[in-house]
């Protein structure tokens, strides 16, 4: 075995510090990728990147592609396919549990292999769950299945996810040859047929009830010890004064904005013991049969009036006596009364996705009460619920926060890149889907849909290169009037952009200093014990546990090159082995964090971490028995 070079060990040590930043998420994904590419280009005379080729991976076919399809897939989900493939899906399976999870696992997975597969999920998560309430279903039983779904589908075609479009890239580099449209389709059809047998069978018995069918807001966030309602006596100071009066007058500083962090201005003659802020928020004024979202409305508080607040017992009671307010039985609180009146705004779900723009974020710098009139009741982080201190919370991906919101000021957030909406009532959903109206597809919404499949079809049949039918097909989006520019540009994630240009150069930087052969050696060693087979298996674990643990496009950047290093020093093809780390990057359901879906249903599902490995551990070890056979046959060893 050749010696360890120093530049080996140069980018060894980069790949290292980028990994720690990857688990620790000191700093996001795309930034530490972009610092990987900085260090590559600097570190030149170890790395043998020079900084020309260290920015060459935004011009990759692979990102390019990417970019295209991210915009493609808008203007498909702009012409209303996935909403009436959803409303045909609630048509057909009348509640019964078993045709609905068929229905959403064939439907998802399907149209993942030509889709972007997050816009899929974030259609169908409001849904899966409307469903599961209305006809007594817990959604925890369909959302899990719904994300491994759109995972598998992801295996069918080249476009299917964005590492399948990344290992083309590195197979044409490694190889001489990238992957055509159909390239994975033989495996992948199989991959999908097992997949989905296993999830209508054994997974469906292995996923958990986390949250109770019958169960509503107030009971799915256990918030019955953190609502209260409290009676103004008549000696109040409150009496007289609207709630954006007495948080501008200093009276109700105990109303700090937990959501923004900001405590309300107090003027010089504010009462001397209103220093200290209470962790409590109103949400809404009830008086004579009317309720009012508190931060909303201009009316002044009277005497007799009922106030709805959150805040934990001991803060309730400090409250009520500071401000000489009555309590009444905490019982009395519940989702329906919180939502009775459209004066008081509605309750809603949503959840914080690994493109948020909260990410990293703590509420209190966010100002949602204050900005966007949103209040924030609970957060919930798998199968933990917070529901005081909001202030100094730092928002990750997967995190499900019950706010009590005006309907426009959601559907902003959610319109913004804020938040992905995932249950509420049907108001709610009748203003995005317009349900009045079923969605239907006249001769208007097909023409997006025949641009994609134009794509597919000049791709597959080698008219053109995937990277040019790609952007040719959002000139025509353009063009067409399917999309305008704005929404294109907007409907990237520029975040994964940046992640994939990023690390492209660390693969290229391996093989330059011989780091990926120095490991394909040490795994070679294997090879002298193990016969094939069993090597191409112990590649795809190996892929699916790392891929779980971070993200599947860094995964595939470092364990392509090895494989196929691997696979030379024993005497063997490396595409098979190319293969079989692409297919396994692709199905990492060991964790909620290794794949984005996962996460958007992490929370809206009151999943535990140990339910991914709970229900995708035995699929991922029947799949590696299927994918290594199946490549084995497909690309002979």
């Amino acid at each position: 075995m050749a010696p360890l070079s120093a530049g080996a060990l140069v980018v060894f040590a980069l790949i290292a510090a980028a990994l720690t930043l990857f688990v620790t998420e000191w700093l996001s994904p795309d930034m530490t990728a972009i610092a990987v590419l900085v260090s590559l280009a600097v570190l030149e005379p170890y790395t043998g990147v020079p900084a020309r080729e260290a920015i060459e991976g935004f011009a990759s076919p692979a990102v390019v592609t990417i970019v295209a399809m991210y915009i493609l897939s808008a203007g498909v989900e702009q012409a209303g396919l996935v909403d009436w493939l959803a409303a045909r899906l609630a048509t057909l399976t009348r509640g019964d549990e078993n045709r609905l999870l068929a229905a959403i696992v064939g439907t998802t997975s399907v149209s993942a292999g030509f889709v972007n597969n997050t816009p899929i999920v974030a259609v169908f998560i409001p849904l899966v769950t409307s469903l599961a309430e209305r006809y007594r279903i817990s959604p925890s039983r369909l959302l899990l299945p719904l994300s491994f779904a759109a995972m598998l589908g992801g295996t069918l075609t080249l476009i299917g996810t964005t590492t399948n479009l990344l290992a083309s890239d590195i197979s044409r580099d490694l190889l001489g040859e990238p992957f055509s449209m159909f390239t994975l389709t033989p495996v992948g059809v199989v991959v999908l047929l097992v997949g989905v047998a296993y999830l209508l069978t054994v997974g469906q018995s292995l996923v958990p009830e986390r949250i109770h069918p019958a169960a509503d807001f107030t009971e799915e966030f256990d918030m019955d010890r953190h609502l209260a309602q409290l009676t103004v006596r008549e000696s109040s100071p409150l009496v007289g004064l609207t709630v954006a009066e007495a948080l501008d007058g200093g009276e109700l500083e105990a109303l700090v904005d937990e959501t923004d962090g900001v405590a309300a201005t107090a003027d010089e003659e504010a009462p001397s013991d209103a220093v200290d802020p209470i962790d409590v928020d109103v949400l809404q004024i009830d008086r004579d049969g009317e309720s009012f979202f508190a931060t909303a409305t201009d009316w002044p508080i009277e005497a007799d009036d009922v106030l709805t607040v959150r805040g934990s017992k001991q803060a309730v009671n400090q409250f009520a006596e500071r401000y000489e307010l009555r309590q009444l039985p905490r019982e009395s609180v519940t989702e329906e009364l919180l939502a009775e009146s459209g004066h008081a705004g509605i309750l809603a779900e949503a959840v914080v996705d690994g493109e948020s723009r909260l990410l990293g974020r703590t509420l209190g710098d966010v100002g949602l009460r204050s900005r966007f009139d949103v209040t924030v009741l609970a957060i919930r982080r798998g199968d933990t619920v917070i529901r005081e201190g909001f202030a100094g919370v730092e928002l990750a991906a997967g995190d499900t926060l019950l706010v009590q919101t005006p309907v426009d000021e959601i559907l902003h957030l959610d319109e913004e890149g804020y938040l992905v909406l995932t249950e509420g009532p049907p108001e709610l959903f009748d203003v995005i889907h317009d349900e009045a109206a079923p969605p239907t597809l006249g001769p208007r919404a097909l023409v997006p849909v025949g641009i994609l499949v134009a794509v597919i079809a000049l791709a597959a049949l080698g008219v053109v290169p995937i990277y040019i039918a790609a952007l040719g097909g959002v000139v025509a989006m353009v063009a067409t009037g399917s999309l305008s520019a704005s929404r294109a540009y907007d409907a990237v994630s520029w975040n994964v952009v940046f992640l994939l240009a990023g690390l492209l150069p660390l693969g290229a930087a391996m093989q330059a200093t011989g780091g990926a052969t120095f490991v394909g050696g040490l795994l070679a060693g294997a090879g002298t014990v193990l016969p094939p087979l069993a090597l191409l298996a112990l590649f795809y674990l190996l892929t699916a546990v790392i891929a779980s643990v971070i993200t599947p496009v860094a995964t595939v950047v470092l364990l392509a090159p090895i494989a196929v290093a691997t696979a030379q020093d024993v005497g063997l093809s490396g595409a098979p082995f190319l293969f079989v780390v692409t297919f396994a990057v692709a199905t990492a359901f060991l964790t909620p964090v290794g794949y984005q879906t996962n996460l958007m249903v992490y929370g809206p599902g009151g999943y535990r971490f140990t339910d991914y490995a709970r229900v995708g551990g035995p699929l991922q070890l029947l799949l590696c028995a299927v994918t290594t056979v199946g490549v084995a046959v497909v690309w002979p060893l």
